[in-house]
C-alpha cells in the first residue's frame, strides 16, 4: 500500500491510501478520487517526504503513543451540513435497503442488466476496471457517498 499527500484544485489537502501508483493513477483518471471537502475530482499529488530507514543509526524506540498525523478539517455552513445529513441518509437507506453483493458487484449489476436475473438494488465493490468497462457497456451505476467522517 502507498499513502500519498493529495490535494485538489481548491488547495485542501487529504491523504490516501492506494494499492500501487498505477491504481492511484487509473482512479484519478476516472474521476473516483475526490477530495473530501469540497469533492472535486481534479487532484494532484503533494510534496512528501519520504520516509528512508538508515543503516548506519542504531534503531530508535517508539514513543508508546504514537501522535495522529493532523487531519483535513474545515468549518462547513448549515447548507453543507445539512447536504452531508442528505448523502448519509441515501448512503443509509441503499446499505438497508439494497442487497449487498460485495465484489460480485460488476457480474450482478451485469445480469441486472442484460436482464438475466430480476431487477433489484445492490451494492457491493467495483475496482476501477470493472467499473470503466460499466460504464462503457452503457450500465448505470453510482459510487455511494462516502464523507470524510465516515471513514473514521
Amino acid at each position: 500500500m502507498i499513502r500519498y499527500a493529495l490535494h485538489c484544485d481548491k488547495a485542501h489537502e487529504f491523504e490516501s491510501w492506494f494499492p500501487s501508483s498505477d491504481s492511484y493513477e487509473a482512479q484519478r483518471k476516472q474521476g473516483f478520487v475526490a477530495c473530501p471537502v469540497c469533492g472535486s475530482t481534479r487532484i494532484d499529488k503533494a510534496l512528501m517526504a519520504p520516509q528512508v530507514a538508515r543503516k548506519d543509526r542504531a534503531p530508535v524506540a517508539e514513543p508508546a503513543t504514537p501522535t495522529p498525523p493532523p487531519s483535513p478539517v474545515a468549518v462547513v455552513s448549515p447548507v453543507e451540513q445539512e447536504l452531508r445529513a442528505k448523502l448519509r441518509e441515501l448512503r443509509e437507506h441503499i446499505v438497508k435497503t439494497a442487497d449487498p453483493v460485495g465484489e460480485r458487484f460488476a457480474e450482478e449489476a451485469r445480469k441486472i442488466h442484460y436482464g438475466e436475473t430480476e431487477h433489484r438494488s445492490i451494492y457491493g465493490q467495483a475496482t476501477p476496471e470493472e467499473a470503466r468497462e460499466l460504464a462503457e457497456e452503457g450500465i448505470e451505476f453510482h459510487a455511494l457517498p462516502v464523507l470524510p467522517d465516515d471513514r473514521n
